[in-house]
């Protein structure tokens, strides 16, 4: 079996933690993180656009990108650090989606983590590079919560059960005219 872990700013503790409890200690486990190919053209674009050329040695582009990739690097060995545990790690550029399938096209089990709205399950709990990695991949694919879901009882989701249901929504507040 061998395990792709998919590591990304806001998720990978949880795609971590998913590994130390599910993969075996003999299988193989790689951890990904992918640097989005847009993210120092956007910052050399905006640069362009506000301060005009004629001044190279001002363009944002090459510092975000190196920025980015000290960024990934450092991703990455905290989450080698926390999986505690041999593991290869790679490092990628360009669209995340299409990185993560490519590398996953040799693996066994991808683990990635729902990265969009978490406040209650559904199609808007995933965001699109993922929605587009979960809904594409060669592999299975376990999919895990960063923190804890909300459960129903929560009081985002309005009562719990056996609470009375409400009864209907009010009139309307009155119009008022201006002036």
């Amino acid at each position: 079996m061998t395990v792709l872990v998919w590591i990304t700013e806001g998720t990978w503790r949880a795609c971590v933690a998913a590994a130390r409890a599910v993969v075996p200690d003999d299988a193989p486990v790689l951890l990904l993180h992918v640097t989005p190919e847009d993210l120092p053209g956007a910052a050399h674009g905006a640069y362009e656009a506000l301060l005009g050329r004629g001044h190279p040695e001002r363009d944002p582009g090459p510092r975000v990108a190196a920025a980015a990739a000290r960024s990934g690097a450092d991703l990455l060995a905290d989450a080698a650090r926390a999986l505690g545990r041999p593991c290869e790690r790679a490092e990628r550029r360009g669209r995340p989606e299409r990185e993560v399938l490519t590398a996953a096209a040799g693996a066994d089990l991808l683990i990635v983590a729902r990265d969009g709205d978490r406040s209650r399950p559904g199609p808007k709990s995933l965001g699109h590079a993922t929605r587009f990695v979960v809904d594409h991949a060669p592999c299975a694919v376990l999919l895990v919560w960063p923190g804890r879901p909300r459960q129903p009882g929560d009081s985002r989701h309005g009562p719990g059960p056996g609470a009375p249901a409400p009864g209907p929504p009010g009139p309307p507040p009155p119009h008022r005219r201006p002036g």
